[in-house]
């Protein structure tokens, strides 16, 4: 079964720093490309981050420079490195992988549970 599970969020003060995890389970993560989006309060789902099984990556402008996303394949772990934090980025964080179904055009998407990350001083 895929699964994917978040870990990290917490409350920091502007301009602190975090790392967010999620631990991917159930299909093939080396070769899969993995996705953070977040949810702020009373906003809809925003793309943050993508990359790719080597490590590329590629970032919504507004965390360009302040966020990175790694991944170490060996532990089927995602991460994103958060720095310089601000009050907007204060929502839910969720990770995503988009698996193909084989011989298709289709893709399902599964998502972890959320973590809370709280910016506030």
């Amino acid at each position: 079964q895929v699964q994917l599970v978040e870990s990290g969020g917490d409350l920091v003060r502007p301009g602190g720093s975090l790392r967010l995890s999620c631990a991917a389970s159930g299909f093939t993560f080396s070769n899969s490309w993995m996705y953070w989006h977040r949810q702020a309060p009373g906003k809809g789902l925003e793309w943050v981050s993508s990359i790719k099984p080597g490590g590329n990556t590629f970032y919504t402008n507004s965390v360009k420079g302040r966020f990175t996303a790694s991944r170490d394949n060996a532990k089927n772990t995602l991460y994103l490195q958060m720095n310089e934090l601000k009050s907007e980025d204060t929502a839910v964080y969720y990770c995503k992988v988009a698996i193909q179904a084989p011989g298709t055009v289709w893709s399902y998407d599964y998502w972890g549970q959320g973590t809370q990350v709280n910016v506030s001083s």
